[in-house]
């Protein structure tokens, strides 16, 4: 499990490199294609509405099929996807190739939970999960860093298409190092359907936290660069050093609250009080990054919120995934984690495109920085009070409840 959790990580790095190439891009190409912050917006969030529409229906592909190969037939579509963006001339082609990868890095999530809740006990979740997350943040990270300075140097296109094919390298390495028994064929009692999915009222108290916490994610890994680019006043370069530094940082933090949850769990500690407590100390913490970061922000105080906001994020967005894992246990998460993350990124869909008819409509970041900061300070509320206790659903229980509503009728 080692070897394949290192390539779980760096899957997750390279989906991100990919989603938020074209946010790093953007100060280039909105000179090149002529479009506005409010055509930004809908661009940006374009990926999102594959992506979420396609999160409702992997999940069951996910427990149904094996989950290996699944992963791998979606990391297929999205590196070829990233590959053809950088060929594609025009901004409907461009907004096509967003829509293709969306398809493809919809699986990830749900096959990452299915294969850690198959794979690792619950005390050894909060490290795999603060491993995936960071490699996530990494991921804008590098991305920032690398690819915003190989664009500044030899535009966009050639680096799409670069990272695109040389992703395909992990391929092989999945197929050698995968961990085996991603194929699981489970009684019928064990393998809920949607509708019992969404007869439970945890179910939606995790659709909501996970909207929560999606919402600044995208504003970070779509927003960010054009608002230090716009905002902030920095130059091309110094933006990727600023935001490469704040991937880092809420990477770095991810993984520390991964190990450290885990720590606390093996000394005894509740599983529910250290996952909910992490949730809501990182999203409290963010919110006042947040408001630190509005446009009324100084040139030189504006960065030290901007890292107040990574630790935050850091923390919170540690364990989060590690929620869904818990509650639908090893039978139901595909679905589970496919669902939830249905409804989690419809925030995809909103926030770039909310963020941008707001800053097309005051000509300032600070209206959008403000709904995030509410919506973090929403998420701390609802991963403490809304969730309830931390335990997996009995699945079993939920059957017995079904084949008693039946029998009466046969009867």
């Amino acid at each position: 499990m080692p070897i394949a959790l290192t390539l779980l990580v760096v899957s997750v790095f390279i989906n991100y490199v990919d989603r938020g190439n074209l946010s790093i891009a953007v100060p280039l190409l909105k000179n090149e294609l002529g479009i506005s912050a409010s055509q930004l917006g809908i661009l940006l969030s374009s990926f999102f509405w594959t992506y979420t529409a396609c999160l409702f229906v992997c999940g069951w592909f996910v427990d149904r099929f094996d989950v290996t190969q699944v992963l791998g037939l979606g990391f297929l579509l999205w590196s070829l996807a990233t590959a053809a963006t950088g060929m594609v001339r025009g901004f409907a082609m461009l907004l096509v190739m967003r829509l293709i990868l969306g398809v493809g890095e919809s699986v990830a999530f749900p096959s990452y939970s299915k294969i850690l809740a198959q794979h690792l006990p619950e005390h050894d979740r909060g490290f795999a999960n603060g491993a995936i997350v960071a490699g996530m943040k990494l991921g804008p990270a590098a991305g920032t860093l690398g690819a915003g300075l190989l664009m500044t140097n030899y535009g966009w296109r050639p680096v799409f298409i670069g990272i695109g094919l040389v992703s395909l390298l992990w391929l092989p390495a999945w197929m050698r190092w995968k961990p085996s028994g991603g194929t699981v064929i489970q009684p019928p009692e064990f393998s809920p359907s949607v509708i019992d999915i969404f007869r439970q009222r945890k179910f939606w108290a995790n659709a909501a936290g996970g909207f929560c916490v999606a919402y600044p994610l995208y504003f970070t890994i779509t927003w960010l660069p054009f608002y230090l680019v716009n905002e902030q006043h920095l130059s091309m370069p110094d933006m990727v050093n600023k935001a490469a530094l704040f991937y880092t940082i809420d990477a770095a933090v991810s993984f520390v609250t991964g190990w450290v949850t885990d720590f606390c769990i093996r000394q005894g500690a509740g599983v529910g009080a250290v996952r909910k407590s992490g949730m809501a100390l990182g999203y409290i913490v963010a919110a006042a990054g947040f408001l630190g970061c509005s446009s009324w922000t100084g040139p030189r105080s504006f960065m030290v919120w901007l890292m107040v906001t990574a630790v935050g994020l850091g923390i919170g967005n540690s364990g989060f995934w590690a929620f869904a894992q818990t509650l639908a246990g090893p039978h139901a998460v595909g679905r589970w984690g496919g669902l939830k993350n249905g409804f989690a990124n419809l925030s995809g869909v909103i926030c770039p495109a909310l963020t941008g008819f707001t800053v097309g409509w005051t000509g300032h970041f600070h209206v959008a920085i403000g709904i995030t900061a509410g919506v973090c300070l929403f998420s701390a509320i609802v991963w403490i009070f809304f969730i309830g206790e931390l335990k997996p659903v009995d699945w079993t229980d939920v059957a017995k409840k079904k084949i008693a509503m039946v029998a009466p009728g046969r009867a």
